[in-house]
């Protein structure tokens, strides 16, 4: 059952929404998720899945919905110092509501096909290019358990050159940032409040469960939709 969010930031008034209707200013909204919240567990637990969901993407998604009001602001205003200062803020919690988006749609329950390993022509190029599953498993858990700070690891689709690869991005950077040919497959969260009340220290502990719940289905359509 969906989990019904507040679909308007809260900082927002309604002076502030007209305004923005008037000038087009579009702003983003919360997504909602596709499963319940425990239902993830024993790898991703019920606490970690709410806060992450209701707290920490919603303050990326309320930051930057305010950082584009303001940039917004300062284009109209000709005020091209305040447009370049914002630059780093959007790019930050612009980056953290697309990676969130992402990786929300990257999980999914056991009992919903979570975890089950991709077949078709996903399957057959993970072989191709990291000679099996547990192979790429393990290259991504390396890599992700070597990010300093916080980050992502991610398995992408080079569209232009027809081929998997695997690369991390730093802070909230989405994967664009590494090339613009990129699209991601899946990106598994790395920052500590993806996992700290479950694992504590212990990245790679999180690291090897989270595979019980990757949703390899929804990779294979991405997949599919840019090697067709």
């Amino acid at each position: 059952m969906a989990l019904r969010t507040l679909t308007t930031p809260k900082t927002l008034g309604v002076l502030s929404r007209f305004q923005q209707h008037v000038r087009g200013l579009q702003t983003f909204t919360l997504p909602d998720l596709s499963y319940d919240y425990g239902a993830l567990e024993p790898a991703i637990s019920g606490e970690i899945m709410k806060l992450h969901h209701q707290k920490h993407h919603q303050t990326y998604i309320t930051n930057y919905n305010k950082a584009i009001e303001q940039l917004d602001d300062a284009i109209t205003k000709g005020d091209a110092s305040t447009a370049v200062k914002l630059q780093s803020a959007i790019k930050f919690n612009g980056g953290g509501h697309v990676n969130h988006s992402i990786f929300w749609k990257n999980l999914a329950p056991t009992n919903e096909g979570g975890g089950e390993p991709p077949h078709g022509s996903l399957g057959s190029a993970i072989n191709q290019s990291f000679s099996s599953l547990e192979s790429l498993i393990a290259k991504m858990n390396a890599e992700g358990a070597a990010v300093q700070g916080s980050g992502w690891v991610w398995l992408a689709v080079d569209k232009e050159l027809k081929r998997l690869v695997v690369e991390t991005t730093a802070n909230q950077d989405p994967l664009v940032t590494k090339g613009s040919s990129l699209v991601p497959l899946v990106g598994i969260d790395v920052w500590e409040h993806a996992y700290y009340l479950q694992y504590k220290n212990v990245r790679p502990d999180y690291l090897k469960n989270i595979w019980k719940v990757i949703n390899w289905k929804y990779a294979s359509e991405v997949y599919e939709k840019e090697c067709s």
